[in-house]
């Protein structure tokens, strides 16, 4: 089943209580979908996770959880690559404790040492990251390497999609307003969706593709690639989700998808959702 949701609080979530009036907010906007953050640690104390937990199941809010971003699996240090282990782990243990399945991972750094060199190394991290999960009994929480927005950083869509070569469980997070950055405005057309969604599929088969995570939103650009998080009110960055929307509906395709807008990602996520439902 397709979901639509946003990554962490919209602006208007305002005071309210977290996660108790989760459910009703998202049900206002005909959501079905949200995603934890733990961008700067992950940091949920064991009554909220189980209150989380208990809510989702109950109002059928399909979970997923972002890893922090400081994780690193192409760190040149040895020790660097392994606290990002340990990471994952935190991360695939609040996922279990939530009812999550899948946790997004940001690939690394590439700047100091050549593109390739640095896939090798994000793919034997991830190759020690799951034995871990293995190791703990969370065989079934998904990493999910995430495609990412500077031109200096390891993720290009080809790079994600051969870190999910690791292991047939990983699925990507495709970001495409990170590949739109990151290719400075490169996605214009539904047939730029449609050749990478074909890549997905060629890489990874249709029932991975079927299944993957995307974020979306609309991102400014520089030189360097991503620069900031925008809205859908944007008019001058892209890229346009209706095409993308088109291209799910045409192949039938059930990803989770979160709307990372800039305060404003559960009504953008809403109005992704609103378009979609009226290609049927």
């Amino acid at each position: 089943m397709i979901t639509f949701g946003p990554g962490g609080n919209s602006i208007s979530f305002g005071k309210r209580k977290f996660p108790e009036d989760l459910p009703e907010y998202l049900k206002s906007m005909g959501l079905n979908g949200y995603e934890l953050e733990f961008g700067r640690g992950v940091r949920i104390s064991e009554n909220s996770a189980e209150k989380l937990l208990k809510i989702a199941e109950e109002n059928g809010i399909y979970l997923t959880v972002h890893a922090p971003y400081f994780i690193s699996l192409s760190g040149v240090v040895e020790e660097t690559r392994l606290k990002s282990v340990d990471y994952i782990l935190q991360t695939a243990v609040v996922a279990r404790s939530v009812g999550a399945q899948k946790i997004v991972v940001h690939s690394g750094s590439c700047s100091k040492i050549t593109r390739e060199q640095a896939l090798e190394l994000a793919k034997d991290t991830l190759l020690k990251a799951q034995q871990a999960l293995d190791d703990e009994k969370l065989s079934d929480i998904i990493i999910c390497p995430e495609t990412m927005g500077k031109i200096n950083q390891l993720g290009t869509l080809e790079e994600v999609l051969e870190l999910c070569s690791v292991d047939e469980r990983f699925l990507p997070t495709v970001d495409f307003g990170h590949l739109n950055a990151r290719t400075l405005g490169g996605i214009k057309t539904r047939e730029d969706y449609a050749q990478m969604l074909d890549l997905i599929e060629d890489k990874l088969g249709r029932e991975r593709a079927s299944c993957m995570h995307i974020h979306f939103s609309k991102i400014m650009y520089t030189s360097g690639g991503e620069k900031t998080h925008l809205t859908f009110a944007d008019e001058t960055y892209g890229p346009k989700y209706e095409p993308l929307m088109e291209e799910i509906q045409k192949r039938g395709l059930s990803p989770s998808i979160i709307c990372e807008s800039d305060g404003t990602q559960a009504e953008d996520a809403a109005e992704m959702k609103r378009y979609y439902e009226s290609l049927f």
